[in-house]
Order: C-alpha cells, then sequence, then structure tokens
C-alpha cells in the first residue's frame, strides 16, 4: 500500500453527463469506461433489448453500460477471470469464486469488509450496499490506486462524466487508517453504504467468515392461536367486492378447507425470509439470463413446444417489453436442507389476494400478533409496479369464468385503480367486436389498447394448436393477430385475436412463456450449476437422477397436473392426472416438500417490478401440491422466537 497522499479533484469544474456510449476514460488494463446515459441512447443504433448486452470474445460481460459489466469486464481484461452472472451489483460481495475462462479453474474470492484489516488492492472491486443513491442494486467499482489517506477507483453507470485528460480513475474517496490497522472508506453519497471489497486470493485472512447459520433458523414451525375470545363467523367484509367474490368461491370466511385447521398458522424466522427475499431478486435475475440464452439459440427455443410463428412475436416482446413484466411468483422448498426452487410462474395471476390481504385480514380476526405478515407489503408494491408501466389509457382485466379468477381479478383492479389507472373487468368473450379497422372493442365500443389477464398464456396457444388441428405447416404459416375470416367477416373476436394483436400491449409480456415453461429449469441449471437454489434437472433422465429419485413434469402445465414422483427406492410413489399429458418431459432431482403440522408445506415469493414483493404459503395433505390446496397464514418471527432454536438450546 503507497504512503503517498492522493491529490484531491474536488475543484476541478464538473462537466455534464456524455451521452449514451460515449467512451469517458480508459482504466489500467485498457479497459474503456463508457456512459450509461440511458435517456441520450440513440433507438437507431440500439433498437431493442438484445442490442444493450454486452459480449466480449463471446462472453456475456453484461448490460451496456452498466456497473457490473464493467466489472466483470475489467476483470476478465485483467487477469482473464470473470465472475458468475448476479441480479444486482452487491450480491457481488457474496461470491466465493472466480472462474478462469483458459482453463476452466476455479480460484477463491474473498470479501472484506469496510474497515477490514486488509486494505484493498489496485484490481479489487469495490462494493456498495443497495439504498439510496445505489437503491435495489448497489454498486461496483473497480479499485485502480490505493493510499493511506485514499483511493482511486474506475467505475461505469455513476455522473455519465468524461474524465479529465490523462486521469485513469473515475473518482477518488476519502479513507482512514486506525491504529489497530482498520481500513475505512468514506462514501461520497451521504444515503449509501461501502459494504467493503472482494479480492482473488488464496490468502483469507480477515476476510468475512463464511456464514454458517443454523440450519434449524430454515425449518417451519406449524402453530395454532390462542382460544382467548369466541371468534366470528365472518370477518372478511363482503361490502367489498374482492372480499364478497373470495367469500363465495371458498365456501365462507376461511383460509383452511377443515374446520379443524382455522386457528393454524405457520412461522418462520426472520433469517429463513431474509435468504427467500434474497433468493427471489437472485433466481429473478438468472430466469432473466436464461430467457435471453434461449432466445439467441434455436434449438434451445425449438424444446419449448412453441409454435414456430411466435417465434418472431416473443423476440420482438423481449427486446421491447422486458422492464414491463408486472408481477411472478416463485415456488420453493424451504427447510434444514436449504432453499430449493421448484419453478418460477412468470405468468401467473394466481395467489395475490390470499398473500396480499386474507392471510393479514385471519391475523386481524384471531388476534395473532406473534411476528408480522410477509404478504403485507405485496399490494403497495403492485401499485408501485403499475405506475412504472407504460399504461396511458384504460386497461381492459379480461378474466375466465372461472370463479376463481372474479376474485384474482378484483384484487388487481384495486391496485391499478391505485396507481390511477383506469381499468374495466371482463368477463370471457362475449361483447368483443372487431370495427372497420380491424380493431377489437369491449362491450361499449371503447378499442382495447391495455391488457392484464387471469388466463396463461399458454391458454391462447392451445386455442392456435386446435385451430390449426396441431398441423406443423399451419402452426408455421399461422398468421399471429390476423382476423381469422379476413376483412369483413362476421366471426366474433377470440381471446388469440386481442392477445397477439400487435395494437394491444398485454400483461404479462408475450416472452413469460420462455422464464414460465419448465424447459428452462435444465438451462438455468446447466449455466448455473453452483447456485445453491436450483435443483439438479435435465432433459433426460439421467443415471444420477434414478440414483436419488426424480419428478417429471410437462414443460408446459397448470396446477400440479400431469407430474410424476418417483423416490429410488419405492419407485412411483404419487402421480396425477390432467390435460398436459402429451407435453414434453423435464426431469428434475427429488426434494421433498417439509411435512409440517400433517402437511405438506410449500413457500411462494412474489415479485413486483423484478424484486421480492410478498411471500405466503400453501399446504396439502399430498405430496403434488394443486389448485385446490389450502393458502395458510404465515408469519415471519424473530430468529429466538422459534422454539428450540434459541441460543444455546439442544
Amino acid at each position: 500500500m503507497s504512503s503517498d497522499p492522493i491529490a484531491s479533484d474536488a475543484e476541478e469544474a464538473e462537466p455534464g453527463p456524455a451521452p449514451f456510449g460515449t467512451l469517458l476514460g480508459v482504466a489500467p488494463g485498457n479497459v474503456p469506461v463508457y456512459s450509461s446515459d440511458y435517456e441520450t441512447a440513440d433507438s437507431r443504433q440500439l433498437p431493442d433489448r438484445s442490442a444493450f448486452r454486452s459480449y466480449l470474445d463471446g462472453l456475456y460481460m453484461g448490460y451496456k453500460w452498466q456497473c457490473v459489466e464493467f466489472a466483470r469486464r475489467s476483470m476478465y481484461l485483467n487477469t482473464g477471470c470473470v465472475f458468475d452472472d448476479v441480479a444486482m451489483a452487491h450480491e457481488i460481495f457474496r461470491l466465493r469464486s472466480v472462474r478462469e475462462v483458459k482453463t476452466g479453474r476455479t480460484l477463491p474470492l474473498y470479501a472484506f469488509r469496510n474497515g477490514s484489516r486488509r486494505p484493498p488492492e489496485p484490481g479489487c472491486l469495490l462494493i456498495w450496499e443497495p439504498g439510496g443513491e445505489f437503491e435495489h442494486t448497489g454498486h461496483v467499482a473497480v479499485v485502480t490506486e490505493v493510499g493511506l489517506d485514499s483511493i482511486r477507483f474506475a467505475e461505469q453507470n455513476v455522473g455519465h462524466r468524461v474524465w479529465p485528460e490523462g486521469r485513469s480513475f473515475a473518482r477518488e474517496l476519502h479513507t482512514k487508517v486506525t491504529e489497530e490497522g482498520e481500513y475505512w472508506v468514506e462514501c461520497s453519497f451521504k444515503d449509501a453504504t461501502i459494504l467493503g471489497w472482494v479480492i482473488q486470493t488464496d490468502d483469507p485472512t480477515h476476510a468475512e467468515p463464511m456464514q454458517l447459520v443454523d440450519p434449524r433458523l430454515f425449518e417451519i414451525e406449524g402453530r395454532e392461536v390462542e382460544k382467548k375470545r369466541r371468534a366470528r363467523k365472518s370477518w372478511l367484509n363482503v361490502a367489498n367486492a374482492d372480499e364478497a367474490a373470495y367469500v363465495e368461491v371458498i365456501g365462507g370466511h376461511r383460509l383452511a378447507t377443515r374446520d379443524e385447521d382455522q386457528r393454524l398458522y405457520f412461522a418462520i424466522s426472520e433469517t429463513a425470509h431474509d435468504e427467500l427475499v434474497r433468493a427471489t431478486g437472485e433466481l429473478h435475475g438468472l430466469f432473466m439470463h436464461a430467457t435471453e440464452h434461449v432466445l439467441r439459440d434455436e434449438n434451445l427455443l425449438a424444446r419449448f413446444n412453441l409454435p414456430r410463428s411466435l417465434w418472431g412475436k416473443i423476440h420482438e416482446s423481449w427486446d421491447n417489453r422486458l422492464n414491463q413484466m408486472i408481477t411472478g411468483r416463485f415456488d420453493f422448498a424451504l427447510s434444514a436442507r436449504g432453499i430449493k426452487v421448484f419453478e418460477y410462474n412468470a405468468d401467473s395471476a394466481a395467489c395475490h389476494m390470499e398473500c396480499g390481504k386474507i392471510q393479514g385480514r385471519w391475523a386481524a380476526h384471531y388476534g395473532c400478533e406473534v411476528g408480522r405478515d410477509p404478504g403485507e407489503s405485496l399490494h403497495d408494491e403492485l401499485v408501485d409496479a403499475w405506475r412504472a408501466s407504460d399504461v396511458d389509457s384504460t386497461l381492459h382485466i379480461m378474466q375466465d369464468r372461472d370463479p376463481e379468477e372474479t376474485y384474482h381479478a378484483l384484487f388487481m383492479q384495486e391496485a391499478l385503480e391505485e396507481a390511477g389507472i383506469e381499468c374495466k373487468i371482463l368477463k370471457g368473450m362475449d361483447g368483443l367486436a372487431w370495427d372497420a379497422m380491424g380493431n377489437i372493442l369491449d362491450p361499449d365500443g371503447e378499442p382495447i389498447r391495455w391488457v392484464w389477464k387471469t388466463w396463461a398464456w399458454e391458454t391462447a396457444l392451445d386455442q392456435i394448436r386446435a385451430e390449426c388441428g396441431d398441423d406443423p405447416e399451419k402452426l408455421r404459416t399461422y398468421k399471429p393477430g390476423q382476423r381469422p375470416g379476413g376483412p369483413g367477416a362476421a366471426d366474433a373476436p377470440r381471446l388469440v385475436d386481442v392477445l397477439l394483436r400487435k395494437s394491444v400491449m398485454v400483461f404479462e409480456p408475450l416472452w413469460t412463456l420462455i422464464p414460465s415453461n419448465k424447459a428452462i429449469l435444465p438451462v438455468l441449471f446447466q449455466l448455473f450449476p453452483e447456485c445453491p437454489y436450483l435443483l439438479r434437472t435435465s432433459f433426460e433422465l439421467t443415471g444420477a437422477l434414478r440414483e436419488q429419485g426424480y419428478v417429471s413434469k410437462p414443460i408446459v402445465g397448470r396446477c400440479g397436473s400431469n407430474i410424476r414422483i418417483f423416490d429410488r427406492e419405492a419407485g412411483l410413489i404419487e402421480e396425477t392426472s390432467g390435460a398436459f399429458d402429451r407435453q414434453e418431459q423435464i426431469y428434475q432431482e427429488l426434494h421433498r416438500l417439509p411435512v409440517v403440522a400433517g402437511y405438506n408445506v410449500q413457500i411462494s415469493t412474489f415479485t413486483a417490478g423484478g424484486t421480492w414483493a410478498g411471500t405466503c404459503l400453501r399446504a396439502d395433505k399430498q405430496l403434488i401440491l394443486s389448485q385446490k390446496s389450502d393458502n395458510l397464514p404465515l408469519r415471519v418471527v424473530p430468529d429466538h422466537e422459534l422454539e428450540g432454536r434459541r441460543p444455546g438450546s439442544r
């Protein structure tokens, strides 16, 4: 470490932000640094989402020109190594290895918290926590010089300003070394915090210890609310349309189907829930990366069994509407064995109301004041996601006539209206009509321009397949959004006519067909085999899967249909029927749900705008959860309140 002070540049005149793609400077190792001022990006040069992806020597570096892209590119050019893809910059602090591209070797990476007695060094990565200036994402920069009282670094996506001539760094920060040898870096942003730095080294001295969490903190507890008072028969407000619809569908004011379970709830620790939140954000990013990977490989895309006539529209949707996903749901197994994800329902309307409203109402009615409700923020997060959308006119909520979809639609309508978006609910397709220009009109004669649907995209695709008689040639030549009978025909609009019309923007976007399809799971495991949240999954039934037990799943399916579970010794132990038996299969290692209070329990987390928004629990006496499985109340409690898990307990 140099003892020479580094001169301050605080008095230099600060230029304005440079247009997107401008060369700001060159960092050590001859690594260019570019402006990421997205407001000035030229749509002619960057016409779609794919154009923003940065590749070097065929390796994905990141999104142009974000901080993570620069950090990975700088590491690769200077050391020949790359770190794993991350959803957010701050997650780099948790990585413990990098890969040497030429040899494929894995090399150790250690994290040192701000204030560590091992100072940063040139080439290491400086990491900021999420929050403030770097809300949600955190930030990463590459250290270029280290002094006793200041540190210099290069970065992208901060300020977008050209560096003064002859300079090889973007900014410098004041530092202080204490008498104990602790090295501290201040943060120039008052509402941001520097986590520390990560160094590729074989010496872990002073590094952050690997977090060894008591696995018992990941166990789920079943509990019952004390009978302090007699519970009223009615506790949902049926004057509210969504709650009235829920009561009608469920058959009363309840979450549990069985009368004896009305006071039953489940508890998880704060530690477990923090990890679920982290897993949700990280996995969303990995699923997006895998989606891009599939769309760049036609052989992989063919395995998703999507009509080739739609491939172009899926690509177009991905390129133009990646940021327009509102919400999705992950399904997890949570136990002392850790957290494992089963799938990402990126195109599903189910369970939002149970999570975001009903379990909170249940707690208020039964006086459950233990811990907190992990679904209480879902409504507000959905409101924020809708406010950030591009909807600029009436949005039509399209639902099937399934009574359950009525309360899904009404719950989402409440969030939309709070976001300031006018909306209408359409049940089924009755009353829709064509106008002379080929637009589709609602029963009031208003053109349909924006849609949020409770139907899955696969329902529309099934309609296409049926119309084409599953004839490959007809599927190949099918023209999406074309009026079936031609101009002037009297045919009433079909679901597929609405959802695939070029003038109609649908939520969730068409590209969500990819991450929602279980064919994404083998792709994910191939891309990220070391990810602790992923289960071994393959397109083929391998010997390794037979040896440990496996689950056979159709690549497209709903509500637990057509799933078969094979135990390594007992063979087939459970299967479900359904309408997806003709779909291609994937094979996933058997990872049983934990059994708590006599139920197989599954944790689900929701995303809104790509980040965690809420958590709920589903339970069933059967091994395979289905549409009939109960949503039961979930509470998050402090670690020390879990029975038998207090410090010093056995």
